[in-house]
């Protein structure tokens, strides 16, 4: 399956790509499986969306799936068939943080 994922301006800039990006999936679409492609298609993303050491997201990062975040469910939980199938992509959100 080919899921679309939007990415913030940073990574995008690291990525050297421009708008959201694609990745083919095979299996279960998951933020794991997703995040797994993503690596894999643009390797100098890897330790950026997740920690080097332990694969856990980046604190100042979130994913949205069908305007639901999906940030603190288990990586490996599917993701709704809208995103899936393509229809709705994921969004790799960077939270905003001060005071």
């Amino acid at each position: 399956m080919t899921v679309r994922v939007v990415l913030p301006a940073h990574l995008r800039a690291l990525a050297r790509v421009r708008g959201e990006v694609s990745v083919e999936i095979e299996g279960r679409v998951s933020v794991l499986s997703v995040l797994e492609a993503l690596e894999t298609k643009y390797p100098m993303l890897e330790g950026t969306i997740r920690d080097h050491g332990t694969r856990a997201r980046r604190p100042f990062l979130r994913f949205f799936a069908c305007e639901e975040d999906v940030s603190n469910q288990p990586l490996d939980a599917p993701l709704p068939e809208a995103v899936a199938n393509g229809r709705e992509p994921l969004l790799v959100i960077g939270a905003i943080a001060g005071g």
